[in-house]
């Protein structure tokens, strides 16, 4: 179809739905007309800022209505959104602000003057209320005439200089139409749940774009704690489309069984960001009435690449098959295209997948190659194109030759009783090359040592996978999303104790 602007399509989707609900917030439904109101407001006082095409917008927000407008108003005037973590911590703000060189960064209104001082250093501040009007401010302008580009992502995880991730328009629309095609449950009339961070590309592209786009309602949610909230709105605004992390599905189906309701509202639970717990599956049938659908994708292709499509035919344990418009390699570590079904290296090719990184052509060069993007993911197929993510290249463990897939012995280890949670990583030995390091959140209603868990994983796995080495922590270290951030497990084990 012929390329269309995100906030073209938008405005369209939401000039039909003028008195029909398109936001929940706080408890109230939005029209389509009062959306389109605050969004009128924000370009409005953008323009008067003096923002123009080719600027960037950098917002330090929840998800929220002003977010949400702000996003739209960039676009209608050209620019493009630098979304920011907030609790990524201040050097993590100003790093990003240096890089991405914002007309402006949007806060919330209370924000402390302190932080805003901070922020001065490199950018000029606009606050804001959740639910808007935005002010004017002079801003200080920075355009490098790419108005194709929508939003930058900074990914989660980096250190040193950041790595931002440039999609455009039509990488981003692309995405959203591959998903609602091959999505079955994505269907005119469903409610969405937004409670997944918008600052990151799962959230922003899947739960509150799509929406958008698609003329969808959804429930706004600026965090996800307390969880007993978060379900709270669910029942009440009868969201029928839940959109996860695995951490965040687990809590809300544990403030459900304590409450002791259920969600017959929900016909759709999709979970990504990680490897969903296939235990959970049962839990998630009584208390939703549907299965989890997995999926898999990563911000550089804007991010969905493959899920489950549909509640019939979904296999749990994989990611599902691929969006329409990718194109799939697996490759060895040299680069060789393998043969279908063999374990590898996944690459990527499409109309999602970004050109390469911001401001660092080396940092493409590294992972871009003529359209073809490195995953960097272990990766098999089967016979019917059904996607299992095996590790990142760069956790697979390697002792005394053999390889090690962390999550195989997560697995095993996350079903012993004693275990709340589990994590593995490889440390550096000298005979054998590694050894598994397991980090290990323990049940304390069900006690259990260390020669406990090593007796169970000799009668489970080959002696190579069996840990080492073992620390035990009251929480697993995580990303935004609820990933495991398995490089700071590894920083930390050169001070580890508890073996």
């Amino acid at each position: 179809m012929p390329f269309c602007r995100l906030d073209q399509i938008i405005d369209d989707r939401c000039n039909h739905r003028r008195g029909d609900k398109v936001l929940w917030w706080r408890g109230e439904w939005w029209s389509g007309g009062a959306f389109l109101g605050l969004v009128d407001q924000c370009t409005k006082a953008l323009r008067q800022s003096g923002f123009s095409s080719g600027q960037r917008l950098a917002l330090l927000l929840p998800n929220s209505p002003v977010f949400l407008a702000l996003v739209v108003a960039t676009w209608r005037l050209g620019g493009t959104v630098a979304p920011l973590n907030p609790l990524a911590g201040p050097k993590a703000v100003l790093q990003a602000l240096e890089f991405a060189r914002p007309f402006a960064v949007v806060v919330p209104q209370e924000t402390s003057d302190e932080v805003k001082k901070g922020l001065l250093a490199v950018t000029e501040v606009i606050s804001s209320s959740l639910e808007g009007p935005l002010s004017t401010a002079q801003g200080r302008p920075h355009p490098l005439e790419t108005p194709e580009i929508a939003v930058l992502f900074f990914t989660s995880g980096t250190t040193g200089t950041p790595k931002s991730v440039p999609l455009t328009h039509a990488n981003v629309m692309d995405n959203v139409a591959g998903t609602i095609h091959h999505l079955e449950g994505l269907q005119e009339g469903e409610t969405i749940l937004n409670v997944l961070p918008n600052f990151h590309a799962f959230g922003f592209t899947v739960c509150s774009i799509l929406p958008l786009a698609e003329g969808l309602p959804q429930v706004i949610m600026p965090s996800f704690m307390p969880a007993e909230n978060t379900l709270h709105a669910l029942i009440a605004a009868e969201v029928s489309v839940v959109v996860g992390v695995p951490t965040m599905i687990a809590l809300l189906l544990g403030a459900a069984a304590r409450a002791g309701v259920q969600c017959p509202s929900v016909k759709l639970a999709v979970s990504g960001g990680d490897r969903f717990p296939v235990h959970l599956d049962g839990r998630c049938q009584e208390i939703f009435g549907v299965g989890i659908q997995e999926g898999y994708g990563l911000t550089e292709t804007s991010p969905v690449v493959s899920i489950n499509s549909t509640a019939r035919q979904r296999r749990l344990g994989t990611v599902g098959s691929l969006l329409p418009g990718y194109e799939a390699q697996v490759r060895d570590v040299t680069g060789k295209v393998l043969p279908p079904e063999e374990e590898g290296v996944l690459w990527l090719r499409g109309p999602s997948v970004a050109s390469g990184y911001f401001d660092a052509p080396d940092l493409t060069a590294q992972r871009f190659d003529d359209g073809w993007f490195n995953t960097g993911d272990m990766v098999r197929f089967d016979s019917e194109g059904y996607l299992s993510i095996l590790e990142r290249v760069s956790d697979l463990i390697i002792v005394s030759g053999f390889n090690v897939f962390p999550q195989d012995v997560e697995v095993v280890l996350r079903t012993h009783p004693g275990v709340r949670d589990s994590a593995v990583v490889g440390v550096p030995h000298a005979v054998s090359g590694e050894i598994v390091q397991a980090f290990v959140v323990p049940n304390h209603e069900s006690p259990v040592t260390v020669r406990e868990l090593a007796a169970f994983c000799r009668d489970r796995m080959a002696h190579y996978k069996i840990p080492r080495s073992w620390t035990f922590v009251d929480e697993l270290p995580r990303s935004s999303i609820g990933k495991v951030l398995k490089h700071e497990l590894r920083r930390r084990c050169s001070s580890s104790t508890e073996k």
